[in-house]
C-alpha cells in the first residue's frame, strides 16, 4: 500500500432548468473501504423531493431531487486515500469462465463503449500481450494517440467517433480505454473521481479494469494517479456515473470544482 493520500473537496453547482424536472445527482465522495470520508456536508436549495438511493455496485450514493426552477448545490468534505496500488503492467487477467458475477456486465458494449467494433483492431495493435501488459499498452497508446481537445467532443459522443477524432476530454479517454480493455475480454468500468491533478479542475473521469481478482483504475490522461483520486461512482460508461442528470432543458449560471491536497496528520 501506497502513503495515504488526503485530500480537501469544495464543489458548487447553480443550473436553471426550463420546467420542473426530475434530477439525480451524484456528487459526493464514496464511502468505501479504500477511502474514509471526513466532515462530508451537501447544501442544496429548496426542492420538492430529495430521496438517497445506492449507486451502482453500492458505491457512492445518487441523490433524487424534484426541482421546480433553480438548483444550487454545495458540497465539501476531506477524504483520506488508502487504496492499494499495483503496477498494472505486472497483473495478471482472470479468465472469462472464472470472472466473479459482478464483472460480467462490464464485459459487454454499452452505449459509449462500442466494444465489438474493436476487436480485430485490438488483436493487431496489441497481439502477444495480455492481462495488465495489454491495459499498459492500451493506457500508453492512447496517450500517445490522442489530444486533450476541450469542446470538439460532447454527450453523444463514444469510442467509436473519439477513436476517429484522436481527440476530446478526459471521458472520452475512458470510454476509449474501457472500449479497448473490454474488447481483450477484460472487464472495465468507468469511474467518476474527483483528481488534485486535474487541470482546468473539473470532475474527473477514468477506467478501472479488473485484474488478478481485484479493480484497478487507470488514467490514460495521465493527470490522475491511483493512488490520490477520490471516487464518486462507476458504472458501465458515462451514462451511469453522470454528476446530474435531468429530464428537462437547462442553463448552467456556474460550476466549480476544487481539489487540493492537504498534508496528513
Amino acid at each position: 500500500m501506497t502513503d495515504p493520500v488526503r485530500l480537501s473537496i469544495a464543489t458548487e453547482l447553480d443550473y436553471t432548468f426550463e420546467a420542473r424536472t426530475a434530477v439525480l445527482l451524484q456528487i459526493e465522495a464514496a464511502m468505501i473501504p479504500e477511502q474514509r470520508v471526513d466532515a462530508p456536508h451537501i447544501a442544496i436549495s429548496p426542492v420538492q423531493h430529495f430521496a438517497r438511493i445506492p449507486g451502482h455496485d453500492d458505491i457512492g450514493d445518487r441523490i433524487w431531487l424534484d426541482v421546480e426552477d433553480r438548483l444550487t448545490v454545495s458540497y465539501t468534505s476531506e477524504v483520506t486515500v488508502h487504496r492499494l496500488v499495483s503496477d498494472i503492467a505486472g497483473l495478471a487477467a482472470t479468465p472469462p469462465h472464472l470472472l466473479p458475477a459482478e464483472t460480467v456486465d462490464y464485459l459487454m458494449p454499452s452505449r459509449y463503449c462500442q466494444a465489438d467494433h474493436f476487436e480485430h483492431f485490438v488483436e493487431s495493435e496489441f497481439a502477444g500481450l495480455a492481462g495488465g501488459a495489454a491495459v499498459a499498452a492500451m493506457r500508453d497508446w492512447i496517450a500517445t494517440h490522442f489530444s486533450l481537445v476541450p469542446g470538439v467532443s460532447n454527450s453523444n459522443t463514444g469510442a467509436l467517433e473519439s477513436f476517429v477524432q484522436r481527440q476530446g476530454v478526459c471521458r472520452d479517454y475512458a470510454h476509449m480505454l474501457i472500449t479497448l480493455a473490454r474488447a481483450a475480454s477484460l472487464p472495465a468500468r468507468f469511474v467518476s473521481v474527483y483528481g488534485p491533478g486535474v487541470t482546468p479542475p473539473d470532475f474527473h473521469a477514468v477506467a478501472e479494469v479488473f485484474l488478478d481478482g481485484g479493480w484497478h483504475l487507470v488514467d490514460a490522461t495521465g493527470m490522475a494517479t491511483s493512488a490520490d483520486m477520490a471516487k464518486i461512482g462507476v458504472g458501465r460508461d458515462a451514462a451511469d456515473t453522470s454528476f446530474l442528470t435531468h429530464f428537462a432543458g437547462c442553463m448552467l449560471n456556474r460550476q466549480e470544482v476544487h481539489v487540493t491536497r492537504l498534508p496528513l496528520g
